[in-house]
């Protein structure tokens, strides 16, 4: 049975990591509602590329480029988004066991001969992709505190891959940012892009309207695709960042609250045990003064 002094000893300790894990969840918390921000800020981009190409499709008009081009998948890579730090709950495995279900998925739709190459971005993922038998894995130019020229790179390397036959698609995993509470697993086509996506979040009342397109509408969707396959890969890693954070504000206040109740019952033991400390000492006394 524990003594007054070691619960003592242990109610200073829980309060110690009560204070932690609240300050890290106050971090973590302000880094999320930055990266929300920045993710806010995206949108008009993202947004006013898709309107332009949503009009340039409704031209009815015959689109050539090489980064919409289908071909026979002989080699896919697959992007996977994770954390570099620790602290965020089960985000990472949720990521690397979805990781492996795409990878299962992948070979029954292209069949058992195709060459998977997987980008893990995140310490955490990198480490556990490594034990993935089966598959390639190459290490990104990039990591989750990557600036905008660094994922500029990494992009235009995925591109140049595609263009130049190295890799016949390439699909993106991350984790879609909802809310604090809610963030879902998304595999995504990156490349080649499809009419689909395209056209996905084009306006209706857009489409409607009849353009005089300068210098040609092909000339124009073969300047605006690179930008909106540029687009695409920032908020998704914005996303991605955001989540991670969301993951670990939550994780924290899981802590926090296991904290808090252990405190509890802590202080509810040393007081009882205090107590019981007193009352034996009273009764010590009181039998001393009956036997004089």
């Amino acid at each position: 049975m524990a003594t007054l002094r070691e619960l003592k000893g242990r109610i200073g300790s829980v309060a110690s990591t009560e204070k932690v894990t609240s300050a890290m969840k106050m971090i973590s918390s302000a880094k999320m509602h930055k990266s929300a921000q920045a993710l806010k800020r995206l949108l008009p981009f993202r947004n006013q590329i898709q309107s332009i190409i949503s009009h340039l499709l409704a031209a009815d008009g015959d689109y050539n480029s090489p980064l919409i081009e289908v071909r026979d998948v002989k080699k896919i890579a697959i992007v996977t988004f994770g954390s570099d730090d620790g602290l965020c709950g089960a985000y990472n495995i949720n990521i690397v066991k979805n990781l492996l279900v795409q990878i299962k998925n992948v070979r029954e739709q292209y069949g058992k001969g195709v060459k998977i190459i997987v980008y893990p971005i995140g310490g955490k993922v990198v480490k556990a992709v490594g034990k993935v038998k089966g598959v390639e894995v190459k290490e990104a130019p990039i990591n989750t505190r990557s600036n905008r020229e660094q994922l500029t790179e990494f992009t235009e390397m995925l591109k140049e891959q595609f263009l130049d036959h190295e890799i016949d698609a390439v699909k993106l995993l991350y984790m879609h940012f909802h809310s604090v509470s809610k963030q879902t697993i998304q595999f995504d086509q990156f490349l080649p892009v499809s009419n689909k996506d395209l056209m996905a979040k084009g306006s209706k009342k857009s489409l409607n309207r009849s353009c005089i397109f300068e210098p040609d509408a092909n000339a124009i969707f073969g300047s605006v695709l690179p930008l909106y396959i540029m687009s695409v890969m920032q908020e998704i890693f914005t996303e991605s960042t955001a989540s991670e954070q969301s993951a670990r504000v939550m994780a924290m206040q899981t802590a926090n609250d296991n904290a808090n109740n252990l405190l509890e019952e802590l202080q509810l033991d040393y007081n009882k045990m205090r107590q019981q400390s007193i009352t034996t000492e009273l009764l010590d006394i009181l039998g001393g003064q009956v036997e004089r």
